[in-house]
């Protein structure tokens, strides 16, 4: 009798990823797991409580490539730390157009504290150290070059728009500039 094929928890979370990744969030269930790994639903079931569990596990992994995405960015050295994350945060989108709706286009109403609460602080903290600015000030810019960049981002997410990625890079630019010009007065 030949052994049995082990299917990892990594396995499962990888599957639905790729499925997640190719059909969105609505097509991820146990059958369409089992169905990529080639077995039966046992498999999910053993490894996760329930498909909510699964997809928390999809939703840290899909947070874990973003956090990569700007990594990259920073590390690449093109543009400075803050405007580095901004640009890898749209690249994601424009990418990984299903991971990034999973991630920033679902209702968050009933969540509590997350990572990005995190990196809230420490983009906030770039602002501040990089410009002068208060906390209050700095906050504010944050909050609102945030949003600017999360609009372009969703754009790119459900092809409103494809924007030249030179044009990107200065709209964020003048954003910024703009932001601080008007706060530093």
């Amino acid at each position: 009798m030949p052994p049995k094929i082990k299917i990892t928890k990594d396995d499962i979370v990888n599957a639905a990823v790729k499925i997640v990744q190719q059909n969105g969030a609505e097509a991820l269930n146990a059958r369409t797991v089992a169905s990529y790994l080639e077995c039966s639903t046992q498999p999910i079931f053993s490894n996760f409580s329930s498909m909510d569990e699964l997809k928390v596990a999809v939703i840290e992994k899909a947070d874990m490539l973003c956090q990569e995405y700007m990594q990259k960015e920073v590390q690449r050295g093109e543009f400075p730390v803050y405007k580095a994350n901004g640009m890898a945060y749209i690249l994601f989108a424009k990418e990984e157009k299903e991971l990034f709706k999973l991630l920033y286009m679902r209702d968050r109403t009933k969540e509590t504290e997350t990572e990005e609460s995190k990196l809230t602080e420490q983009m906030e903290d770039i602002v501040k150290n990089n410009t002068g600015l208060n906390e209050s000030e700095a906050k504010l810019l944050h909050l609102e070059t945030w949003a600017f960049v999360h609009g372009i981002a969703t754009m790119f997410a459900t092809g409103f728009l494809d924007l030249d990625w030179s044009l990107v890079s200065k709209m964020l630019t003048d954003c910024y500039k703009g932001l601080v010009n008007r706060l530093e007065r």
